[in-house]
């Protein structure tokens, strides 16, 4: 992943690369976000659409259950990797809680969506209930709990920078000097 980054980052222009480098944390987290966005829709509507389709917020917390997982591994090892500064077992243990509490949020809109708003069948169309599942636990719990977590990560999980050496340098200029 990182070779990848490192060559898109070698293709922009100098401006544009200074801006992504300038904000290469937001940006490496919303790589991981994306990756684990494809994750959860795979396993949620994989699970909605057989064996839990009675049950979609049990599908969708199993699959915010899996995309943590891969989640974690991804942020420690790239978009974190200089930040930590704790025992494996206490980041970890971080992590997992405050990706509990976004299991929650990003859980809520879709109970709400459901069981407040009664959007589901026979109450509604076939299709309303899928647009309003796939609004309120895609989009909205996603949002929700993607801006919480960045800052809760910054902020508990992973708080101090440059805690652990950076394995790999950063992609040198290729501005030449006057």
């Amino acid at each position: 992943m990182l070779r990848i980054a490192n060559a898109l980052l070698a293709r922009l222009p100098g401006p544009l690369r200074a801006l992504a480098l300038r904000h290469r944390e937001p940006l490496k987290f919303a790589v991981v976000g994306g990756t684990t966005f494809l994750v959860d829709n795979a396993v949620f509507y994989g699970l909605k659409l057989t064996v839990l389709e009675p049950k979609p917020v049990t599908a969708k917390v199993i699959a915010v259950l899996v995309a943590t997982i891969v989640s974690y591994v991804l942020n420690r090892e790239w978009s974190f990797r200089t930040r930590g500064g704790r025992e494996r077992r206490h980041e970890a243990a971080l992590f997992f809680l405050v990706s509990g509490v976004g299991l929650v949020l990003s859980s809520a809109p879709l109970w709400i969506s459901r069981y407040v708003f009664g959007l589901e069948t026979p109450d509604v169309s076939l299709v309303t209930q899928e647009i309003a599942d796939f609004v309120s636990a895609q989009i909205v719990g996603t949002l929700v709990a993607m801006v919480f977590r960045f800052w809760a990560f910054r902020k508990w999980v992973f708080p101090e920078e440059q805690a652990r050496v950076q394995l790999v340098p950063a992609p040198e200029s290729t501005d030449e000097a006057a």
